[in-house]
């Protein structure tokens, strides 16, 4: 709880993942991926309710087993490909009434800390935002980002890109969502159904915290950094 504001806490993992197979049970630092996830919301000291929305049945065990709360199995069709992440919250929501806030942790982003999770809780209270998301600074610039046509034509994804220098210190600053965080207003959310909006509140990550695990490579740099961490 913060300023008499109770926040509930749901961490989204479903069994299926095209891009890296049963990616969340996959051991990384030597502990399952949603592990990393679980351990951080328990240190929380503003998360009154830390649940886990998931269908598979060996990934709420394993959740379990780590310490997390799974009040319910989430629905098969809460669990498809095109199912946005924040529908699945929204059911968790109405699942579990009486909350303020919730908080959307996707176990994609392992290296999170508690301090990011809590001063992204406090920053959105303290500034009375319905929504906020979690973001950091992209690798490239997106200006430098273009489509094909058919004839295999380049042109900018951003309308007038061509006609900026393409120096990264004088473009525009751009922001990227790294997926860490997604936070929101409970009557809000359940209005309204998304994060991003024309009100939606920006929280900053260091790029170095803001991984998001969704491929092959993805994984590889997550050991990497890993290990570069217990080295130190």
């Amino acid at each position: 709880m913060i300023q008499g504001k109770r926040i509930l806490g749901v961490m989204i993992a479903r069994g299926g993942s095209k891009g890296l197979p049963r990616k969340n049970l996959k051991l990384a630092g030597g502990k399952p991926l949603i592990a990393w996830t679980i351990e951080v919301a328990k240190k929380s000291k503003y998360l009154d309710r830390f649940v886990l929305s998931s269908e598979d049945l060996e990934i709420i065990e394993v959740a379990k087993k780590w310490g997390c709360e799974v009040p319910f199995v989430r629905p098969m069709e809460l669990a498809d490909d095109n199912v946005p992440g924040v529908d699945t919250v929204v059911h968790a929501v109405k699942t579990l009434p009486g909350f303020d806030y919730v908080v959307m942790l996707q176990p994609t982003s392992p290296l999170r800390t508690v301090d990011d999770l809590d001063d992204c809780i406090k920053y959105c209270v303290e500034r009375e935002a319905n929504v906020c998301a979690s973001v950091t600074d992209p690798e490239k610039p997106p200006h430098w980002v273009f489509k094909m046509d058919g004839n295999n034509i380049l042109h900018p994804i951003i309308d007038g890109a061509n006609s900026l220098p393409q120096y990264r210190q004088i473009l525009p600053k751009a922001y990227l969502l790294n997926g860490a965080m997604f936070m929101a207003r409970t009557d809000w959310l359940l209005k309204h159904k998304k994060f991003l909006t024309d009100e939606t509140l920006g929280y900053m990550m260091p790029r170095s915290r803001s991984i998001d695990v969704d491929t092959d490579m993805d994984w590889m740099m997550l050991e990497v950094l890993l290990q570069k961490d217990k080295n130190l």
